[in-house]
C-alpha cells in the first residue's frame, strides 16, 4: 500500500480537514485568553480529544491543568463536571446512587435513580490518586464501554465522552497509586511542567491587572463527533501500521529482546498502545493538514502513549533510568519499516554483552554501551 495522499480521500473529508484546521486554530486562540503558554500540552489534549481518548495530566500544584480542562469544556459547548477525589469517597459519588421518593401523584414509594457527575461529556477527576482503588474503579466501565452500571441497570453516557484526570506527582502521603489496568485505559499520559521566565511574566502580569477572560464556543458536539469518525477513516500505510506495532513489540523484555529492554524492562507495552500509538499519528496528521500519518507522527506521540505502560524493573532504578530513557533509547533503535524489512534491528549475538556486566555503573556509562551495542 502506497502513502495515502489526499487525492485518496473523499472530497467531503478533505473539506472537513480543513475545517478541522481552521476551527482548532481558533480554539487554541480562545484557550489562550485564559491559559497562557502550555502549546504541547493543549496540543496533547487536542489529539487525545480527536482520537477518542482519555488524558492522564501530571504536574505540580498551580500549573493550570483544572483551568485548562474547564476552558476547554467552554470552546467546545460540552456538559462539564468536576470531581475532586478524596480517601472517603465512595463509586456511588461518581456513578450515581438510588434515593427513595415519594410519587406525587399515587403517594407511594419508589426508588429513584439519580445520576453522578460522570453522567457528562468532560469529566475531570481531579487528584485521582487521593481516592482508594473501589473508588477508582468506578471510573473503568465508562471510559472503556461508555455506559454506567448502577443497581442493575446499564445507563449509555452521552457522546463525546472523555475523562481528563490530574495528579500530583510530589506528594504520595495519603495516596492510592493507580493499578495498571486503570492507567492503560487513559490514552495519554501528559507532563505539565514549569512556564519558562517570559511565559511567567506574561501571566503573571495578566492575572494580576485583569478579570478572567471569558472563552466563545468554538465547536458543537456535532462536530466533534464528526472529527473524531473522520480520525477513523483517514488511512495508514502499512509502512507506518507496522512501525507502530514494531516499537510496542521492541519494549517487551524476551530472548530475543533488544539488549538495554532485557536489561531494564520488567513489562512491556500491550497492544493497546499500538492502538493508540496509530490513533494518535492519524489525529496529529488532520491538526497538521496531513491527509495520513507518517512514521514521524508516530513517534512524535510515542512519549505520551508509552511512558506510563511501560514498567521498568528494579535495576533501572538503581541506575536511575526511567521508562522515559528506555522509550529514547527504542526510538533510536527501532527503524521505520519498508516493504521487505519487520523493522526491528537485531542485534548480532557477539556484541551482546553478559547483561550483568554493567552493574554498579553510571546511567551515563551504561547507555553508551548500549548505545556502543545497537552500533556494532
Amino acid at each position: 500500500m502506497d502513502k495515502p495522499t489526499e487525492r485518496d480521500l473523499p472530497t467531503e473529508d478533505s473539506e472537513l480537514i480543513e475545517h478541522l484546521i481552521r476551527q482548532t486554530e481558533i480554539l487554541r486562540q480562545e484557550i489562550h485568553k485564559v491559559v497562557f503558554g502550555q502549546e504541547q500540552v493543549i496540543e496533547e489534549l487536542l489529539i487525545a480529544l480527536l482520537a477518542r481518548g482519555h488524558a492522564l495530566l501530571i504536574g505540580v500544584p498551580g500549573l493550570a491543568k483544572t483551568l485548562l480542562v474547564k476552558t476547554l469544556s467552554g470552546v467546545l459547548e460540552w456538559e462539564f463536571k468536576r470531581i475532586q477525589f478524596t480517601p472517603d469517597m465512595m463509586p456511588s459519588d461518581i456513578t450515581g446512587t438510588e434515593i427513595l421518593q415519594t410519587d406525587s401523584e399515587t403517594g407511594q414509594r419508589v426508588m429513584q435513580y439519580v445520576k453522578g457527575p460522570i453522567f457528562a461529556n468532560l469529566v475531570l477527576a481531579d487528584e485521582i490518586n487521593r481516592a482508594p482503588p473501589k473508588t477508582q474503579a468506578a471510573l473503568l466501565e465508562a471510559m472503556q464501554e461508555y455506559t454506567v452500571t448502577a443497581a442493575g441497570r446499564t445507563y449509555a453516557l452521552k457522546r463525546p465522552f472523555m475523562v481528563v484526570a490530574t495528579q500530583n506527582p510530589i506528594e504520595h502521603e495519603g495516596t492510592y497509586p493507580l493499578p495498571e489496568a486503570q492507567l492503560d485505559r487513559f490514552m495519554f499520559n501528559i507532563k505539565v511542567d514549569y512556564p519558562d521566565r517570559a511565559q511567567e511574566m506574561h501571566i503573571v502580569r495578566e492575572t494580576t491587572s485583569h478579570d478572567d477572560a471569558s472563552v466563545v464556543s468554538v465547536m458543537t458536539q456535532k462536530e466533534v463527533v464528526a472529527y473524531q469518525e473522520l480520525v477513523r477513516r483517514i488511512p495508514v500505510s502499512k509502512h507506518v501500521l507496522a512501525y507502530a506495532v514494531d516499537l510496542a513489540m521492541a519494549s517487551r523484555p524476551g530472548p530475543d529482546a533488544l539488549p538495554f529492554v532485557r536489561e531494564y524492562v520488567e513489562w512491556g507495552v500491550g497492544p493497546r498502545a499500538s492502538q493508540y500509538l496509530i490513533l494518535g499519528a492519524k489525529s496529529q496528521a488532520l491538526l497538521r493538514g496531513q491527509p495520513a500519518p507518517s512514521c514521524k507522527d508516530v513517534r512524535d506521540v510515542a512519549l505520551p502513549v508509552l511512558r506510563h505502560r511501560l514498567l521498568c524493573n528494579y535495576r533501572a532504578a538503581g541506575q536511575g533510568i526511567d521508562s522515559e530513557t528506555v522509550i529514547g533509547k527504542l526510538l533510536e533503535s527501532v527503524k521505520e519499516s519498508s516493504y521487505t524489512s519487520k523493522g526491528i534491528p537485531r542485534t548480532p549475538l557477539s556484541v551482546v554483552k553478559d547483561r550483568h556486566s554493567s552493574h554498579g555503573r553510571g546511567v551515563s556509562k551504561t547507555l553508551e554501551n548500549i548505545s556502543r551495542a545497537m552500533r556494532g
